[in-house]
Formats: C-alpha cells, sequence, structure tokens
C-alpha cells in the first residue's frame, strides 16, 4: 500500500512539473478507485497540481473532499487562490486556517503585491513579524518591492537590519531587493555600500543599480557600472540597455541648461546613448519593442527628434507607448502642430489615445501659451485622474492665467479628485503670482487637511506665497515646523526675505544653512547676490563671489547674471565687465543687466556697443534689452540713435512698444530738449493717460525751463494723480527758477488749498560695521 502510494505521489509530481492536467486528472480517478482519498499527502498534491494548471474550482473541490487536512493542505488552496489573483478568497482562507506558517504570510503578501495593494501587503508583513514569525529570502523580496514602490525608506532599513540579524546579507534575491529600494529613494550611496558586498552580482543587480544612478543624474557612472557587468561577463538584455538609455534620457529633461558644464555633460549623454544604440543593433535586440520605446525616450528628451522619428519609421510594431513618447518629445520642443499631427496619425493608424497621451498634449499646448487647445484636450478626457488635473492647472499658471489655474483647482474638488502634492505646490504658485493671500490661506488649509503641509515641496510654495503676499512671520513660522528642511525651503526662505526687504536678515540665515551643512546651490547664490545688490555692498558681494568660486557654480548662467547685476548696483561696473567677458555661457538676461549696468553708470556709449555685440552674436533682444539701452541713450544724451533703437523694436524684432518703453524715448527727447518730437509721440501713443509719462516730461521742462509745456504737464498730473505733491513741488521749482515768485506763490497756495502735504526727503549709507561675514569654518 505505501509503494502504491509512492509511485502514485511521483507521477503526480511528474503532472505538477509539467502542468498536465489530464493525466493528472486520470491519477485523480485512480485514486478514488483505489480509496487512497484518504492520504492527506496525496490529496495536498492534487489541490497542488489543479492551483498550478489554473484550476481553482477543482482546487477548491479537493480541498473539500480532503478528509484531515494539515496546514499544507491550506497552504495549497490558499496558493491557489493567491495564484488565480482571487485576494477575496485568499484572505478569508488565510483567516480561518487553524494554524500558519511562513509559507502562509508570503502567499498572501506576494498576493497583495499582485494586486496592487502594497501598503496592505507592508501591513501583513509588519503583523507577521509581530507574530513572531521570521521572515526568508522570499518574505524580504516581496517586502523590498513594495517599500520600493510605495518609497518607503524608513521600513526598507528596518528590513535591511533584520536582514543582516537573520543572515541573508548575501542572498541575491535580498540584496537586489535592498538595492531597489535604495535607488528608488534616491539613497545611492546607500545603494553602493550594499552593491560592495554583493559576492556574485547578476543582471538585476546591475540594472538597479544603473536605474538609481540615472536617477541621480549619474550617466558616467551608469555607464561605468554597465562597463563593470560586461567585464564580469553578466549576461547583458533588453532590460539592462534600458536602464543605460533611461540614463542617458534624464539629462534632457531638464530642457535648457544654465551651466556650461552642464551643457557638456548633455553633449556627452547623447553621444553615449549613440554608442548605445550602436550595442543594441550589435546584439540584436532593435527588434525589441520595449528596448526600441527607451531608444525612442532617449532621443526624444535630449531634442534629438530627427534620430527618434527614424527609428519610430523603422519599428516594426508600435505601441500607444510609441506615440505617447514621440507626442512628448513634440511638445517638449515647443513644436505642438507636429504633436497634433502625431496625434492624428496615431488615430489613422488604429491606436486609441490614453491619459498619457493626453497629458503629453496638454503639455505641448501649454509650452506654445495654447491653453486654450490644452483646454479642449482636457475636456475630451471622460474621467481625468489627478495627474491630468494637475497638467491643466500648471499649463495656466506656467501661461500666468492664475485666476483660471484657481478656478480648475477649485473644480477638481467638487469633482472629489484628491489633490497631491503637485496640485498643491502649483496652486500656491498661482495663488503667490497674484498675491492672493486669501486663496493662498485657504489652499493652505486644504493642504493641511490632506496632510501635506510637511511635505517640502509643499511647505516651500507655502513659503514663497506667504513671503510674496508680505506676511513673512507666516512663512518664517511655516520654515520652522517643516521637520527635515530641503535645499528648496531653504532657498524660499531665503528668497522670501530678500523680497521683503529684510536682506541682513537672509545673509544670517544663509550663513546659518551653511552651518547646519547644507550645501548651497545655484539659487541661494542667486538669492544672496540679490541681498548684496539692494544693499550696494560689493565687500559682501566678493565674500559671496569667493565662495561661488570655492564651490564651483562660476559657470553657472544664473549665477553669473546675478554677479554682473550685483557688481553693477555696487558702482563697479569695470570688474562687472570683467566677469561679463570670462563667462562661457550667457543668455539674454545676462546681456540685459550689463547693458543696464552701463546705462545707470552713466556710461552710454559703452551700453550701445554692447548692445551691437548682443546682437551680432545672434542672441535676440527682448523688451528689457531695449529698455536698458534706451536708458542708457537717454541719459548719455544720444538722441538720434535712442529714436532708431526705438523705431527697430517693431521694424527688426517684431516687438510692441510698452509703457517703459515710450517713457524711456519721451525722457531722451525732453532731455535733450526735442520737446516738439517728443509731443508728437505723445499724442500718437496708447500710454498718453499714464502719469509716468507726464512726470518725465515734467521734469525735463524743469531742466530746459519750457514753462509753457510744464503747466500743460501739471495739468495733467493734477487731474491724473491728485493726492501727489510731485507735480507741484516740480512746477514750483521751474517759476522759483526763473524768478516767477507770484506763480511759485500761487502753486503753494494751490497745494494748501487741496491739502497737497510734500513728501519728506531722506538719505541712506552703508554700515560697514553691519557687515555680516559668511566664511564658514
Amino acid at each position: 500500500m505505501w509503494r502504491k502510494t509512492n509511485v502514485v505521489a511521483n507521477l503526480l509530481q511528474t503532472c505538477i512539473d509539467k502542468k498536465s492536467i489530464l493525466p493528472g486528472k486520470v491519477l485523480h480517478a485512480y485514486i478514488l478507485r483505489s480509496n487512497l482519498l484518504a492520504d492527506t499527502f496525496l490529496c495536498n498534491r492534487l489541490i497542488e497540481l489543479y492551483s498550478i494548471c489554473n484550476d481553482p474550482t477543482s482546487a477548491h473541490h479537493m480541498f473539500d473532499q480532503t478528509p484531515q487536512k494539515n496546514i499544507y493542505s491550506w497552504n495549497a488552496i490558499l496558493s491557489s487562490y493567491c495564484k488565480a489573483g482571487n485576494l477575496t478568497f485568499a484572505r478569508k482562507v488565510f483567516e480561518q486556517m487553524p494554524e500558519r506558517n511562513v509559507a502562509s504570510w508570503n502567499n498572501l503578501i506576494s498576493l497583495m503585491l499582485k494586486n496592487g495593494y502594497q501598503e496592505k501587503a507592508l501591513d501583513v508583513y509588519k503583523l507577521m513579524v509581530l507574530e513572531g514569525f521570521w521572515p526568508t529570502h522570499v518574505t524580504f523580496a516581496s517586502v523590498l518591492s513594495a517599500c520600493g514602490s510605495v518609497l518607503n525608506l524608513e521600513l526598507g532599513k528596518r528590513c535591511h537590519g533584520l536582514v543582516i540579524k537573520i543572515g541573508l546579507d548575501k542572498n541575491i534575491f535580498v540584496c537586489n531587493g535592498l538595492l531597489s529600494v535604495y535607488a528608488k529613494c534616491g539613497v545611492v550611496k546607500e545603494a553602493i555600500k550594499v552593491f560592495g558586498d554583493i559576492d556574485d552580482p547578476n543582471e538585476v543587480t546591475f540594472t538597479t543599480m544603473m536605474g538609481g544612478l540615472g536617477k541621480i543624474n549619474g550617466v558616467f557612472e551608469a555607464l561605468e557600472m554597465f562597463r563593470m557587468m560586461c567585464r564580469k561577463g553578466v549576461q547583458i538584455d533588453s532590460v539592462s540597455l534600458s536602464a543605460v538609455l533611461s540614463a542617458c534620457a534624464k539629462v534632457g529633461e531638464y530642457g535648457e541648461f544654465g551651466c556650461y558644464e552642464e551643457n557638456y555633460r548633455f553633449l556627452c549623454n547623447v553621444v553615449l546613448g549613440e554608442q548605445v544604440h550602436g550595442l543594441v543593433v550589435k546584439l540584436g535586440f532593435e527588434c525589441d519593442l520595449y528596448l526600441s520605446n527607451s531608444l525612442l525616450d532617449m532621443y526624444a528628451k535630449n531634442g534629438n527628434m530627427k534620430s527618434a522619428e527614424t527609428i519610430f519609421s523603422n519599428l516594426g510594431k508600435v505601441s500607444v507607448v510609441s506615440w505617447n513618447i514621440m507626442i512628448a518629445g513634440y511638445g517638449q520642443k515647443g513644436q505642438k502642430e507636429k504633436a497634433v499631427e502625431c496625434l492624428q496619425r496615431m488615430r489613422c493608424c488604429g491606436f486609441e489615445p490614453d491619459e498619457v497621451t493626453y497629458i503629453n498634449m496638454l503639455a505641448a499646448c501649454s509650452k506654445r501659451g495654447d491653453v486654450e487647445t490644452a483646454r479642449q484636450m482636457f475636456d475630451s478626457l471622460s474621467c481625468p485622474s489627478v495627474i491630468s488635473w494637475n497638467a491643466i492647472i500648471s499649463g495656466y499658471s506656467q501661461n500666468e492665467n492664475h485666476k483660471e489655474a484657481i478656478e480648475f483647482f477649485r473644480e477638481m474638488q467638487f469633482q472629489n479628485v484628491k489633490p497631491d502634492r503637485t496640485t498643491v505646490a502649483v496652486i500656491l504658485g498661482s495663488c503667490a503670482g497674484m498675491e492672493f493671500l486669501e486663496g493662498g490661506k485657504q489652499v493652505h488649509a486644504a493642504s493641511q487637511k490632506a496632510a501635506l503641509h510637511m511635505d517640502n515641496y509643499v511647505a516651500s510654495g507655502l513659503i514663497s506665497m506667504y513671503s510674496k503676499c508680505g506676511k513673512i512671520k507666516m512663512a518664517e513660522c511655516i520654515f520652522s515646523y517643516v521637520p527635515e528642511l530641503d535645499i528648496v525651503c531653504w532657498n524660499s526662505m531665503i528668497a522670501g526675505l530678500t523680497l521683503n526687504s529684510l536682506d541682513k536678515e537672509a545673509f544670517m540665515l544663509f550663513k546659518q544653512m551653511q552651518q547646519g551643512g547644507m550645501l548651497p546651490t545655484e539659487f541661494s547664490y542667486t538669492a544672496i547676490l540679490s541681498c548684496c545688490a539692494k544693499l550696494c555692498s560689493s565687500f559682501q558681494g566678493r565674500q559671496v563671489h569667493s565662495q561661488i568660486v570655492k564651490d564651483g557654480y562660476m559657470n553657472y548662467v544664473v549665477v553669473g547674471t546675478a554677479l554682473v547685476d550685483m557688481y553693477c548696483k555696487c558702482g563697479d561696473i569695470d570688474g562687472a565687465r570683467k566677469y561679463f567677458d570670462r563667462m562661457p555661457v550667457r543668455n539674454t538676461v545676462t546681456w540685459n543687466e550689463m547693458i543696464h549696468g552701463y546705462a545707470q553708470n552713466g556710461r552710454g556709449d559703452e551700453a550701445v556697443r554692447l548692445y551691437k555685440n548682443m546682437i551680432a552674436s545672434g542672441e535676440k533682444p527682448d523688451g528689457i534689452t531695449f529698455i536698458a539701452v534706451l536708458t542708457a541713450c537717454s541719459h548719455s544724451g544720444l538722441v538720434d540713435l535712442g529714436v532708431r533703437i526705438f523705431n527697430s523694436m517693431q521694424s527688426d524684432y517684431g516687438l510692441e512698444p510698452e509703457l517703459d518703453h515710450y517713457t524711456c524715448i519721451i525722457d531722451c527727447l525732453g532731455r535733450a530738449g526735442h520737446f516738439h518730437d517728443a509731443e508728437l509721440l505723445m499724442d500718437k501713443m496708447p500710454y498718453k493717460n499714464d502719469p509716468i509719462i507726464w512726470e518725465v516730461l515734467l521734469s525735463s521742462c524743469r531742466v530746459h525751463a519750457n514753462v509753457s509745456l510744464a503747466q500743460r504737464a501739471a495739468e495733467e498730473l493734477f487731474h491724473l494723480k491728485p493726492e501727489s505733491s510731485s507735480p507741484y513741488v516740480l512746477l514750483a521749482n521751474i517759476y522759483s527758477s526763473l524768478g516767477r515768485w507770484d506763480d511759485v506763490r500761487a502753486v503753494r497756495e494751490l497745494m494748501s488749498d487741496r491739502q497737497i502735504v510734500k513728501d519728506p526727503g531722506y538719505s541712506w549709507t552703508e554700515d560697514k560695521e553691519q557687515d555680516i561675514s559668511l566664511s564658514v569654518g
């Protein structure tokens, strides 16, 4: 009898191994005829057979027929439901089990992960440990995967400690799980430590490391990891090649670059991506759709749409993902028309756009400022997710349609879509842009309700919003309550203090940030240089400059521009130009600052010369450029040149002059005494009722003693700015300079009758003893 049972058991095991259900059913019939059903071992094998062959109904029927169920019987039926993905029945079986072992817990944890319930899987794991069960390598493989998915670094670290305690720190599956947690959470130093302790890393190990390094833009490090993988003879598959390509695509995600080194790294990444592309072809993976999509993504994110188009056109098989990558690539380059054309071709080819497609289209339209088309795209979504809401809200916010962004945020809440950290941060930016304090407070309350207010991303937005609304104390309060401040929060607080003219406090906070071990970024230095510029403190500015050199931020264009601005505003125009000439990368803002610096320091000829150099270099001037160069012409008496430059705005560059441009050219004409030309221009310009224009003209009339035009300008200002004392004082000064004392007396009596009080004057000097040392030991 025992021998017969043993033979049947072996035959059943063969059926299980080969997933052969028909021979298995024949054996089941033989067991029934031979009265062997009382053997629990055979019953367990039958449950396992039906489970492995995806027949949970037969497995359950066999379980019910088992006369003496043991823990293996319960685990077998639990495994059957887990394999079938039936979480409801699996949990019911789990709860009914008279006893459990580690396999029982592992089955349930694994099933929850398969169904996307990572948090619940982690809760089950915690309960398992609490009940005294020791996890196995199978447990850790599942749990660490869940930790990585939900970015639960704290639990991942606790698991790491238990792994070492149990002695599983050399198990490759566990080590790969630990690597995945640290890499996905961005803690690459810990991942490198784990990697260094692995004796025999496999392809999963290397792929995970490359993914983690790519996440922090460590493209060269990821490629070196790939080289090591090749040297060790580890099998290269499409997944590992995709990981390298993903790293090469990372820099392109950030769009424009503000640093000479970043541009160099960008070019290197493109070259490295092309080299990996060559390897893909050499290894015969060019037909792999997943890998082809990675190649498309790499080229698209690096802005090389020609190569992306070539790959796309040669794909034997495309997917919705392929189309989405192409649409996103066109959107990133601001080619909305091509993105729309791609969407149309996608539909013609029988592919149905998904939510990612529409999100990419929203981004493409928003980048071009076409928020109306973006709105139409959004309205075509039947049930938009929070990501779609974020895309349309961001589009409105980025195009400074802040009111519409806030209205969408309200509508989102009416639709019962729960905002996430991105939603809250974007809306806070819109509230800050409108200086809409009441709305900002409501968003603050909503963030507290959603438990998002302590998130660094949201906290930074709150600090900026309150700062821009003039509530600096509230910003400081939020800053003080954030549990773990990151550099973005520090930068927001420093910028907020600067914005509210608390420049010395900003210096103190900058020093405190460094003493706490936080390294400044280019944005930290930009904010602190703005303080130096506003204080006209070249002493502190030079200190900051030295630290910028020490920390390696010299080649960042945003930092260089701030340095030029600081030296110009501190009166060291030659120092500013010396640094300007050494900058490896400049943008329009950099040129504008240098031109404006010359203008403000009375060196108009050099300002105009630099303006011409800017045009010759291929840099396109903007509205600010013309304000700077027209100011220079005005201050230096370059009237004819100023008029020609003013006229070139629209004729050569398609820029419509705005109030500031008219103010500059009127000032230029007025200072030179060309009042007839100034009046002709004022009569036909669209800003004739703006008081600033008349104030500028009145000031020029005083210099040239043009009484009739001064009287006209003053009368206009009495009407436009009835409470201002400036026109009365300027007109009285003109009369007094000509000895017309009766007219002076009449102006003063008019001021008295209208209860106009002259504003008191004041002076300001820099207290050198109050300079704040920035040196940190």
